[in-house]
């Protein structure tokens, strides 16, 4: 604790049971010594009872914390608390979103601790609070207000100085002269101290971690004509322009409130998301009856009743009830899906017939509403090349623009000193390289957010960036192109001592532990195997009565002696004990209804289609016959899946996987870009660019279609964020621009790009263009 008074007050509100005042309180303390407030206050977020909320382990033993941080406005502020937190011991990843204003940071819980990392943003000039939905809400909220208010000042202010400006433009007595003066003053006051202030604090900041943002020039801008005309004023001669300020700051704030919206608008997809989940659940508990609780108090192995009409608040199985769920927010699907005993049903998705009674499986951060939010939110923050391109210009003009107003300064002030100040304030304000800033990450939140209503989610920045750079893609077929609802469709015993029901039964008992859709064709076993081990691409091993037992391609289960296949016109499991064979297991799919109007499409943009399975040749070649694929290769093991893609690399392809099993994982992360579909493993969503939510193939095309839109609209943007400061530097340089004229310019530009990149969400696809147009 900063002192023993905090420890005491600490220890008493712990002793006292009132810790849970920092769970839900929803305000910030008022200030008496704001700093040694917060560190006692971050100090209590190290105990894991109050971290279940914000706070994540992952399975290779480090913790993903999820803080909303206040006070961040711009680019650069991302680029400080990303490198700052990146220099803390264990700190392993660090990604801060402008538009959510939130940091996910990934750490190591032995080398640091969650109030480390809250001190470290403390200690760089911002507020961290741990995540929660409502506390963002109202964190954005506050801003929007404080906007408002800022705006509201800056708006009457403008007004009231130039309804005097214009007195002393048209030459009023001089006697009135020293009085318009100073009243010009007092109006612009406020303007400069209130409603500017954010320019200043952020400008600050940025000299103090020596790494001056667009806020510096603007800063000097606002502060340097305010004090020039405030010594006028004192001096009763000289010029004045405190109309220039004031309206500069009006017209500045009303570009960056826009800005503000649109990004509130275009990061909403992830927010909403989240608002799915209830306020509210019916628990059941031990006697049978329902008792109303909140979602952030179950528990997996809970017992909730979910009536029609209400939202499910965690991830589980259902036990009793068949209802139809509406699972469109996540899935895109708008058809709801019908749901029964033992089916599985997720977070945030809607009821809407029946009462359904569920086991809980997974809460809060763990489910899979929180991952897909986790996923949206990492490809909002993640920053393609482009972007950190962008980024640098921008970072390198502002000092350009610092250099040149320099420069300007000089000329003016050897030639004509009159006009040397409101002449650097103009190219000052001019050449603000907010527009630029904004170019890039504006369109690939919209696409992104887009994409992702669509049933299209993107985890990784680069992948719009790619998309169109594709030449190859390969499906996976189980789960991918076929629909991964296997059945059984014969079985033949080898071991006539044993009955087809035992032998099934076995194969059942194997199966249960894998994740791969064709343990789904198995019916439930009590048969309970031990030391099962998955062999990646073969089969399953387990043990039973000290015997071995293995069921998979033939010649993993019998490798001394492999049989041949029955035929090759299904997908064969051979199950074996001891190296003997027992029984063969006939297992087929069915090919999904759009596939084959997919596999034409991406052919129509130029792009080369195959197919890569682990099933025997002629399953392969039937199936890809089927899609229109005539590239098909058929008992592919995960290497020889790997070998593929990086031959092709070698040849210059640039190549995207789609599959969905954990033995896809290694080519999924070998592609240029990998694509998951929505039944696919934990892992294989883990490790894929972007995941297929609805299982629905058709957003494939649509993906490269936004690609392609978003290349040109970024181009878009660039050619017009460069051109416009190239064209406006002379003439702000030269005199031919008043500072409130610049500001217009400045303002005008920003949000010329903020709404062509919101063009994005509206367009439409067009058929026939090609990746490469």
């Amino acid at each position: 604790m900063c002192c023993p008074g905090c420890q005491a007050v600490a220890t008493a509100i712990v002793a006292g049971g009132l810790d849970s005042y920092y769970r839900y309180r929803t305000e910030p303390a008022q200030q008496a010594d704001v700093a040694d407030i917060l560190r006692a206050e971050y100090l209590l977020y190290d105990r894991n009872d109050l971290q279940q909320s914000f706070i994540r382990d992952l399975p290779d033993g480090n913790k993903e914390v999820r803080l909303l941080i206040e006070g961040i406005t711009c680019s650069a502020c991302i680029w400080l608390l990303e490198h700052h937190l990146s220099s803390i011991a264990g700190v392993k990843h660090v990604t801060v979103n402008l538009s959510q204003h939130t940091a996910t940071i990934t750490y190591h819980p032995e080398s640091t601790k969650v109030s480390d990392l809250m001190l470290a943003v403390l200690s760089v000039g911002y507020k961290a609070h741990p995540w929660r939905q409502d506390k963002q809400e109202a964190l954005l909220e506050k801003e929007n207000k404080q906007f408002i208010r800022r705006l509201a000042v800056a708006g009457i202010g403008t007004m009231q100085v130039m309804m005097y400006a214009i007195a002393l433009y048209t030459g009023a007595d001089e006697h009135y002269r020293t009085l318009i003066r100073w009243v010009s003053a007092l109006l612009a006051t406020p303007v400069v101290f209130y409603s500017a202030q954010p320019f200043f604090q952020a400008a600050w900041r940025d000299l103090r971690n020596k790494r001056p943002g667009m806020d510096v020039p603007v800063s000097i801008a606002i502060g340097g004509a305010y004090i020039a005309s405030l010594w006028a004023t004192l001096q009763g001669n000289g010029e004045i322009y405190f109309d220039s300020v004031s309206m500069f700051t009006f017209f500045l704030l009303s570009g960056r409130y826009l800005e503000m919206r649109a990004r509130y608008k275009t990061s909403h997809s992830s927010r909403s998301l989240q608002s799915l989940l209830p306020e509210s659940c019916l628990k059941i508990n031990a006697e049978g009856e329902t008792e109303r609780t909140v979602p952030a108090d179950l528990q997996p192995g809970d017992h909730i009743r979910v009536m029609p009409g209400d939202s499910i608040p965690a991830d589980g199985r259902v036990i009793s009830g068949t209802s139809p769920v509406n699972e469109s927010a996540l899935t895109g699907e708008h058809m709801p899906v019908s749901r029964t005993i033992g089916d599985h049903v997720t977070a945030g998705t809607l009821n809407t017939e029946n009462a359904l009674d569920i086991e809980v499986t997974r809460t809060g951060q763990n489910t899979r509403l929180a991952a897909i939010s986790r996923l949206l939110e990492q490809a909002q923050s993640d920053k393609p090349a482009i972007a950190r391109i962008a980024d640098r210009v921008a970072g390198w003009f502002v000092g350009a623009v610092l250099l040149t107003a320099v420069g300007v300064y000089y000329y003016w002030f050897q030639h004509e000193p009159e006009h040397a100040l409101w002449i650097v304030l103009s190219v000052l304000v001019a050449t603000c390289p907010c527009a630029l800033s904004l170019a890039t990450p504006t369109a690939l939140t919209t696409v992104t957010g887009y994409l992702q209503s669509k049933g299209f989610l993107i985890s990784k920045g680069h992948v719009l960036e790619g998309l169109p750079q594709i030449t190859h893609v390969i499906f996976d077929k189980t789960g991918t192109l076929t629909k991964g609802e296997l059945s059984i469709q014969q079985v033949q015993v080898l071991d006539t001592s044993r009955t087809e029901a035992e032998l099934l039964a076995l194969a059942a008992g194997l199966e249960a532990h894998s994740e791969h859709p064709i343990a789904s064709a198995f019916p439930e076993s009590s048969i309970a195997f031990t030391d099962v081990r998955n062999v990646t691409g073969q089969g399953l091993e387990g043990q039973l009565d000290g015997q071995v037992w293995r069921i998979g391609k033939p010649d993993f289960a019998v490798p001394e002696q492999t049989p041949a296949l029955p035929d090759s016109n299904h997908t064969w499991l051979l199950l074996s004990c001891d190296n003997m064979s027992l029984a063969w297991f006939a297992l087929d799919d069915t090919l999904r209804p759009e596939a084959t109007a997919v596999v034409q499409q991406l052919i129509d943009r130029g792009l080369r289609v195959e197919l890569l399975s682990g099933d025997n040749q002629g399953v392969a070649d039937r199936i890809g016959q089927q899609a229109g694929i005539t590239v098909c290769t058929g008992q592919a093991t995960p290497d020889d899946k790997l070998e593929r893609v990086r031959a092709l690399q070698s040849e210059g392809a640039r190549v995207m996987m789609v599959g969905d099993g954990v033995n896809d994982i290694p080519v999924l992360a070998a592609a240029n870009i990998s694509v998951a579909m929505n039944t696919a493993s934990d892992l294989a969503r883990t490790h894929a660019d972007a995941l297929l939510l609805s299982g629905d193939l058709r957003q494939l095309p649509e993906g490269f279609e936004k690609a392609v839109q978003t290349r040109r609209n970024i181009r878009q943007n660039m050619g017009w964020a460069l051109g416009y400061n190239l064209l406006v530097l002379p003439l702000a340089a030269s005199g031919w621009l008043a500072p409130w004229m610049a500001a217009i310019g400045m303002s005008a530009s920003s949000l010329i790009v903020v709404g062509n990149a919101l063009r994005l969400a509206k367009v439409r696809s067009s058929e026939g263009e090609h990746q490469h147009g």
